[in-house]
Parts: C-alpha cells; sequence; structure tokens
C-alpha cells in the first residue's frame, strides 16, 4: 500500500464527491493493466483458428477494450471524462502448458495515455474487464464456464506521483 492512506473521492463529512482537479498541472500520464479469461481447451481453438460462430473473437475484444477506456467515465461514477491520447488492447492466447496453473485462455493487455491533471489507471482497467467480457460473450454459447480473473494495473506512470509498477512499489 502506498503511503498516502488519505482516500481522495471522500470529503470531510463522509460524503462521495469528484476530486477537484483544476489546480492540477497537465502531464502525460500511461496505465498498463491486464486480465485473464480462462477457458476449455477447444474453446480457445475456436478462437485461435477463427471458427467462432459470432466472427473474429480477438478483434472485437480489441474494439470494444478500446470503446470501454473512451465510455470510463460513463461507467464509473467518480471519474473524471478524459481526452484520451493513447487507447491500445492486446490479446494475446495463452496455450497448455504456458501457464503454472494449467489453465488455458485470452491474457488481456491494455495501454491507455493522456495528457491531463488526472490518472489514466481507470480506463487501462476498464479496457481489460471489457475485453474480457467481450470473449465471454462471443463464446459463451458453447463454453459458459469460462472465467475472468486477474484483472488488475501492472503499471502507472505521471503526475505527482510518478511510477507505479506492480511487484516493485507495493
Amino acid at each position: 500500500m502506498s503511503g498516502d492512506t488519505h482516500l481522495t473521492h471522500i470529503d470531510e463529512k463522509g460524503d462521495v464527491r469528484m476530486v477537484d482537479v483544476s489546480q492540477k498541472p497537465d502531464t502525460e500520464r500511461v496505465a498498463i493493466a491486464e486480465g485473464f479469461i480462462s477457458m476449455h481447451p477447444e474453446t480457445l481453438a475456436l478462437i485461435v483458428e477463427g471458427k467462432a460462430a459470432k466472427g473474429d473473437v480477438l478483434a472485437c475484444a480489441r474494439v470494444a477494450g478500446v470503446m470501454a477506456a473512451k465510455q470510463t467515465s460513463t461507467l464509473i461514477p467518480m471519474c473524471h471524462p478524459l481526452n484520451i491520447t493513447k487507447a491500445k488492447v492486446e490479446c494475446t492466447p495463452v496455450l497448455e502448458g504456458e501457464r503454472e496453473d494449467g489453465r488455458v485462455g485470452i491474457h488481456i493487455t491494455t495501454t491507455t495515455g493522456v495528457t491531463g491533471k488526472t490518472g489514466i489507471e481507470m480506463e487501462a482497467l476498464t479496457a481489460a474487464g471489457v475485453a474480457c467480457l467481450t470473449v465471454y460473450d462471443m463464446c459463451k454459447a458453447v463454453d459458459r464456464g469460462m472465467e475472468i480473473s486477474e484483472i488488475r494495473l501492472l503499471k502507472k506512470d505521471g503526475g505527482k506521483t510518478g511510477l507505479w509498477l506492480r511487484g516493485e512499489s507495493e
């Protein structure tokens, strides 16, 4: 946990509020997040071979993730609307034997960027979650047991607090 334990979205009376960032300087900010959706090997094969009934699952997940990043402030109540300058979603098939836990599926990595007064972490996390949900939606007819997990921030850079990396700054 970081040294600052003050919750910025709670005022002195305990009410939720959107943080006033009007006095903060614009800085370049980047965030990287990830998510994983596990599935049966047969479901992964359908995706990789392009045989899913609803079409190109990974292309659709990438587009959905970018769209989600752009809509984050409409989904998360105290999140500021941002003029996003970068949104990238990568979908990597994970085959049998590639993970220690033996699960197969799709690993999602998202990168978002902005030049602004507040961070871009929520956009990266939202993109990862929605990309995973899109894979689920497109494949649920053949595999309702898919499981979404490991949605987490990997990196954030910029602003007053600077660089944060998972595993190094915790």
